[in-house]
């Protein structure tokens, strides 16, 4: 039996536009929704596998105000069964201060005969793209850490549990294989996200949620600013107008490689 911790983040949905606060410290979700990140909703996935594989038990935390309990919910409706949150304002708290009370919450929980064995994260935040609470976590912890992969599984070995967990690295396809207890950050990609069922979300909003407060005045995030991307070009080229464009609508398309002659 494995039990997972996953923990996930309130981001702003960045399908549409994205624009920055006045300040560019974070993403403006003023004229957005809210969701929860790509590589996030992969390491639910992929915890939820897990503990069905292993007859376990997949928990979910997030730091965030109190409407991060929609993505508690979230997570929970699509076999979670127990969440965590610690409520605060996520903006006040930077990559350090996450960990530190992510480590709180994992050893409050083994402290009460509640164990964890495996934390999963993100890669990275959608909002502000850290990529640091995975390896700050696993230091808080004293655990072994791999980062960055798409896949993961749990298998038993002679001197105990291992996760063996694969991804795509600069010289072509890694795996790893360290002992449990142990963080892994997750990229999307390797696995498809369920989506939640009408009886998943009904029995989802009947699950107590554990409440909790920070353990400390946070450090924060110490970022200067976020900057956005300049636009990629675009370059319109008008073909023709009406019949006299189907000659160069025809060379383009085989240029394309979707028509033959």
């Amino acid at each position: 039996m494995t039990d997972v911790l996953v923990c996930i983040k309130r981001v702003v949905d960045s399908t549409g536009e994205v624009v920055l606060t006045d300040d560019g410290q974070a993403v403006d979700g003023r004229y957005a929704g809210f969701t929860t990140s790509n590589h996030e909703e992969c390491a639910v996935e992929l915890a939820v596998q897990v503990a069905g594989a292993t007859g376990g038990q997949a928990s979910v935390l997030t730091l965030g105000d109190a409407d991060a309990v929609e993505q508690l919910r979230s997570a929970l409706a699509v076999g979670c069964t127990a969440a965590t949150h610690v409520e605060a304002d996520p903006a006040r708290f930077g990559p350090a201060d996450v960990a530190r009370e992510i480590a709180a919450v994992v050893r409050d929980h083994e402290a009460a005969g509640h164990p964890h064995d495996l934390v999963l994260l993100g890669n990275d935040a959608a909002d502000s793209g850290d990529f640091q609470v995975g390896i700050r976590l696993a230091y808080e912890l004293g655990w072994p850490v791999v980062n960055g992969v798409a896949t993961v599984r749990v298998e038993d070995a002679p001197d105990g549990q291992s996760v063996v967990a694969s991804g795509d690295g600069p010289e072509g396809h890694e795996t790893y294989r360290v002992p449990l207890p142990a963080v892994v950050t997750v990229l999307e990609g390797g696995v498809e996200p369920r989506y939640p069922t009408v009886p998943g979300r009904m029995k989802a909003k009947k699950v107590a949620i554990e409440q909790r407060t920070p353990t400390a005045e946070p450090i924060g995030p110490k970022r200067v600013r976020l900057l956005l991307p300049p636009p990629a070009p675009s370059n319109v080229q008008v073909l023709g107008k009406g019949a006299d464009a189907a000659p160069a609508v025809v060379d383009l398309l085989e240029q394309l490689g979707v028509l033959a002659r």
